[in-house]
Order: structure tokens, then sequence, then C-alpha cells
């Protein structure tokens, strides 16, 4: 090879080694963070369902449902396509929320916990695709089984819950 030619090549033969040395250094890496992920759960169980899943959960169930007060006897559902986006947006908070729960740093132990958890993820799964497709009585349904996963979780974990609103 002419010199003149092999000068020409060099510094894209360089530049092809460098290129696979990052795309391998890239992949690896990304492996590497993911074995090694770092959560952050600053914060307490009690501000994550307080300020995350509650307001979720309510957003939920404040629009599923009939209600008889003053007024008379009325639905809840939403009546617009802004009122179904903010319940699919709510049933998407309560997915995360069980995924939230399942977290290392969370977990309260890998056995009901997790199936807990698991059950509220499938509940709000259930309640977006309710509210995707305005169906509802599969939203009633998805409220209702939201209810049942923390009514059962809150028995096992936090039976002293229900004093909490009680009044004197």
């Amino acid at each position: 090879m002419h010199f003149k030619t092999m000068r020409a090549f060099l510094p894209l033969f360089g530049f092809g080694l460098l290129l696979g040395a990052c795309s391998e250094s890239v992949d690896g890496g990304a492996a590497q963070v993911s074995a090694e992920a770092n959560y952050d759960t600053t914060l307490t169980m009690q501000e994550l369902m307080l300020h995350v899943l509650e307001p979720a959960a309510d957003g939920l169930w404040s629009t599923a449902g009939w209600v008889e007060d003053s007024d008379g006897y009325r639905e809840l559902y939403p009546t617009t396509d802004e009122g179904w986006e903010h319940v699919v947006a709510s049933a998407a908070m309560v997915v995360e929320s069980g995924n939230l729960l399942t977290l290392p740093g969370r977990a309260l132990d890998n056995d009901a916990w997790m199936i807990y958890s698991e059950g509220l993820t499938q509940a709000g799964f259930r309640a977006m695709a309710a509210a995707a497709t305005r169906n509802k009585e599969d939203l009633f349904q998805a409220g209702a089984d939201i209810y049942s996963v923390c009514s059962a979780c809150h028995q096992t974990y936090d039976p002293e819950i229900n004093s909490r609103f009680t009044s004197d």
C-alpha cells in the first residue's frame, strides 16, 4: 500500500475502532446500570399513600358509580372527553403506585405484599381500559377491585387504619 493512501486510511480506521469501543462500553454500561439500579424511596409509606395513591384512587372513585344527595339521584361518570382522560390518568397513577410498592426499600415482604401490589397494578390497568372505552360497568368493577385490594392490604399490614378515620 502506498504511504499517502495509508495515511488517508489510518484516521478512518482509528475512527472505526473508536466507534466500536464506544458502542461496546455503552451497551455494557447500560447492562451494568440496570443490574445496579438504585431507587430513591425517601418518601415514607404514609407519604406515598397520602400524596400519590390516595389521590389517584379518589380520582377514580369520585367518577364511577351513583350517588343520591339533596339534588337527587345522579351518576358520577364523566360526561366530557377531558373528564374521561382524567380517569385514565388517575388509573395510570394507581398502576404505577402498585409498582412503587414493590421497589426494594418499600416492599414489606415477598409474600402477600407483592400479591396486593400486583393486584393494585392489575386493577389499575382494568380501570384504564374501562375509562379508555368509557365502559361504566367495568370502571365501577375496577374501582371496587382497587378498594378490595386496599382493604385487604390494610387489614393485613395496618389493621388500625380504620381508627384514624373515626371521630371521638
